[in-house]
């Protein structure tokens, strides 16, 4: 599974993707989490506002700090 952290280093962005590592691991799921924050590639995922969270390619949330539960919910 292939994870990323959508997003340009706002205090929102640090929270989403420490509420990912959370979820993973509670989770006990395999996933590799990538932080993106260069703007062409956040763009190309069609994402307008930040932060935002790519599950294997498809855009789950965006433009919240989605919660540890949130994020197992679509694991």
């Amino acid at each position: 599974m292939k994870i990323e952290v959508l997003g340009t280093g706002c205090a929102k962005c640090k929270t989403l993707y420490e509420n990912v590592k959370k979820a993973v691991e509670e989770s006990g799921k395999n996933a590799e989490i990538i932080k993106v924050e260069e703007i062409p590639k956040i763009m190309a995922y069609g994402v307008m506002s930040t932060p935002a969270l790519v599950v294997d390619g498809k855009v789950v949330f965006s433009g919240k700090t989605a919660s540890v539960a949130e994020i197992m919910g679509v694991l």
